[in-house]
């Protein structure tokens, strides 16, 4: 059984990644210095508690389990956070990059697919994105993600690496056996955001802005499902493997959902509806982001089935009522 490093292997769409790696036959190896990442989502092969900035541990990593690539999950990814701190940004995300390669280089490897983002687009002009659509970024989480893809291309001219790098549009739902879902101590996502507030664990939940240039005033995004992701990452790594030339491919549904029309499928799917006041759009936010997916079609063969609004909603509902049991009051009503 061959093996591949998973930076972020502990996370959200690491773990999901190691899922769909075992279950295509390969043995993942998590590593994860556990910041965000969870023990318990490590259930398809061993965990290297480690930092990607650290070169040594990755070559070790590399060497002691023969693995034969990297996927890197592993960063920060806070829009808002990113604008405050930005320095934590180029540390974890550039710096971690760095590390993971010249890990690779100093084992002798030479294959990595690379988790990075539509964020990189910045803020279009309008219609569907593809990969020949001038990057842009907008905020400080994207422009380190675009310099992450150039040290991969800067990498592949000048020592041989060969690499995917996957620009993911919305990540969201989760695994359909509930076994792994969207879980971060500090939760920054809207669907999760929101199934947490139904179930009494947020003190508040507001839509981040109603005045976008959208067909209901709340930002637009192209929501696609974890396990599609997934899969797409196990394609990239075949694609390596085949000897085939590195690449860029956008990961979407090819469809855009509002802020506002996500909300009502989640009340439909929950049965219980609620009320978003509307707050401050937050700095660095686009008002649409929807790919065009042709590429990753034809060549990686990326169909994002699970990818529906309504399955989107309900893996992640049941993923949540499982992981957070809906807090009760003391008048034995759910909060």
């Amino acid at each position: 059984m061959r093996s591949v490093i998973v930076t972020g292997g502990a996370g959200y769409i690491g773990a999901h990644a190691c899922k769909a790696l075992a279950i295509a036959g390969w043995r993942p190896v998590a590593y994860d210095n556990l910041s965000i990442g969870r023990r318990e989502f490590v259930k398809w092969g061993p965990l290297i508690e480690a930092d990607t900035r650290d070169p040594i541990s990755m070559e070790r990593a590399i060497r002691e389990y023969d693995a034969v690539a990297v996927m890197h999950f592993a960063a920060l990814s806070s829009v808002a956070e990113s604008q405050e701190n930005p320095a934590l940004y180029y540390d974890n995300n550039v710096r971690g990059l760095l590390g993971v390669l010249e890990g690779i280089r100093s084992a002798g490897r030479s294959r990595i697919v690379f988790s990075s983002t539509a964020s990189v687009y910045g803020q279009p002009d309008g219609g569907a994105i593809n990969e020949d659509t001038p990057t842009a970024p907008i905020n400080t989480y994207g422009h380190t993600k675009l310099m992450c893809e150039r040290l991969l291309a800067d990498y592949a001219r000048s020592y041989g690496l060969k690499y995917v790098s996957l620009r993911y549009f919305n990540a969201c739902g989760a695994d359909s056996e509930a076994e792994i879902g969207e879980q971060r101590e500090v939760e920054t996502h809207l669907i999760p955001r929101a199934m947490m507030s139904l179930q009494g664990h947020l003190e508040s939940f507001q839509v981040f802005g109603n005045d976008f240039q959208t067909r209901d005033g709340t930002a637009i995004r192209d929501y696609v499902h974890v396990s599609d992701l997934a899969d797409a990452h196990v394609a990239a790594l075949e694609r390596l493997e085949q000897g085939r030339q590195s690449g860029i491919f956008n990961l979407g549904s090819g469809h855009g959902h509002s802020v506002a029309e996500v909300l009502k499928a989640i009340s439909a799917t929950t049965g219980r509806s609620f009320v978003a006041p509307s707050g401050q759009r937050r700095p660095g936010d686009p008002s649409e982001l929807v790919a065009s997916i042709e590429r990753a079609r034809s060549e990686l063969g990326f169909d994002p089935v699970r990818s529906t609004l309504p399955n989107i909603v309900e893996t992640a509902w049941r993923w949540h009522q499982q992981a957070h049991p809906a807090r009760v009051t003391r008048a034995g009503a759910l909060a």
